[in-house]
């Protein structure tokens, strides 16, 4: 829900008149965060928030039912000269207001907004400027429930990835057959007894399975698990409803007991990637800088760089936790890879630090979490993975 004393606060202190959100068919997730649900509409829906006073909705006549008992100010409209006419009234000519809209198109999350209603707004005599930043406050920030809920979460996810490793070990170790689908869905069936839900299955990887970023086992492609084979697995999880946080892990490990030295080599490269991203993000915080998503993923990529590795990486180094449907949330994410995220790291906000290293043999993929406290500053919310899992 809007909290408008917070919005408001931000919005002055980054002199801004006003921000004003456009839906269309339910095209904007942060108009529909904000008001508390998606809605089934059929016409155009704008919500104006003023620096100070209050917001006011503008909806057409025909879908204003599905706002009723909503307690913000709400206006109708029939015809597009209406819609107009609000606009004029509304929206302070010479002001910055914020859209759902980046320069460039740079970052596709908050590109919402078409150009031809930015161009509307532009006519009226107004600056529009971008609400990436305003959406991290209003729709991105974890509430102190939010966050306790989350650190359960974390430990049901790690008991349950402590579980998967543990079943390839005792599997393998008895000689009994086992495949990558068969470990996945033992975590499946794992989150629903520990009463947490997924958006979509987790990632069980063997070997050259585990240079794929976005492979998925299934019953017809799962490859089966063996001595001397490499694994990845990647889980994520959150207890029901769109006010928690996914916890979103990745690990990997070795069925055997000696680590191949290749293995162990990118390892040490993506752990060390992993690991300064963190470290900045505390310097920073403890320096009063206000970094940007870009420039954490930049100190990850130069580790991986300055290894040799460059060709290997094969997407940004984190995502957004945040509340809402999706584990990849509307916060910032740590990428210059492909956006140039100029969001600034908030007090308040969550976001993913995954580096990887994607070979044709195997790949690695260290992930944890993270939430910067507003007292504390960065702090990891997830387990960490120091070392290889032996499977032996």
């Amino acid at each position: 829900m809007l909290d408008l004393a917070s919005v408001q606060a931000f919005m002055r202190q980054h002199r801004l008149d006003g921000w004003l959100l456009y839906d269309f068919r339910g095209n904007n997730a942060v108009f529909a965060q904000l008001l508390a649900g998606q809605r089934w509409t059929t016409r155009r829906v704008l919500l104006y928030v003023p620096a100070s006073g209050p917001a006011r909705l503008l909806v057409h006549a025909i879908d204003a039912p599905q706002f009723a008992g909503l307690e913000i100010q709400r206006d109708t409209y029939l015809s597009w000269q209406d819609l107009l006419a609000w606009l004029t009234r509304i929206v302070p000519s010479a002001g910055r207001v914020a859209m759902e809209y980046v320069p460039g198109g740079i970052l596709p999350v908050v590109s919402i907004v078409d150009a031809g209603t930015v161009e509307l707004v532009r006519a009226l005599g107004v600056e529009v400027v971008s609400s990436a930043n305003l959406v991290q406050v209003c729709v991105a920030s974890w509430s102190p429930a939010a966050h306790q809920a989350h650190l359960q979460t974390s430990g049901r996810v790690t008991r349950i990835k402590d579980q998967a490793f543990d079943l390839i070990r005792q599997r393998v170790g008895s000689g009994r057959p086992i495949t990558e689908y068969d470990v996945q869905q033992h975590i499946a069936s794992a989150f629903l007894d520990a009463g947490l839900e997924a958006t979509e299955p987790p990632i069980v990887a063997v070997n050259a399975h585990s240079g794929d970023p976005h492979y998925e086992p299934t019953p017809q492609n799962a490859a089966p698990i063996r001595p001397g084979d490499w694994v990845l697995i990647d889980l994520w999880a959150r207890q029901p409803g769109d006010q928690h946080i996914y916890s979103d892990i990745t690990w990997v490990g070795f069925v055997g007991d000696q680590v191949p030295a290749k293995h162990r080599e990118v390892f040490e490269i993506v752990r060390t990637a992993r690991d300064r991203v963190v470290e900045r993000a505390v310097e920073a915080w403890k320096a009063g800088q206000r970094l940007q998503g870009w420039q954490l993923d930049e100190v990850a990529r130069q580790v991986i760089i300055a290894a040799g590795y460059e060709r290997y990486i094969r997407h940004r180094t984190g995502h957004s936790l945040s509340p809402g449907p999706a584990v990849h949330g509307l916060g910032v994410n740590l990428d210059n890879l492909e956006t140039h995220d100029t969001r600034e790291v908030l007090a308040g906000i969550g976001f993913s630090v995954e580096p990887g290293i994607y070979l044709p043999e195997f790949g690695v993929r260290l992930e944890i979490n993270v939430f910067v406290d507003p007292d504390r500053g960065p702090t990891v919310t997830s387990c960490v993975q120091e070392q290889v899992v032996t499977l032996a």
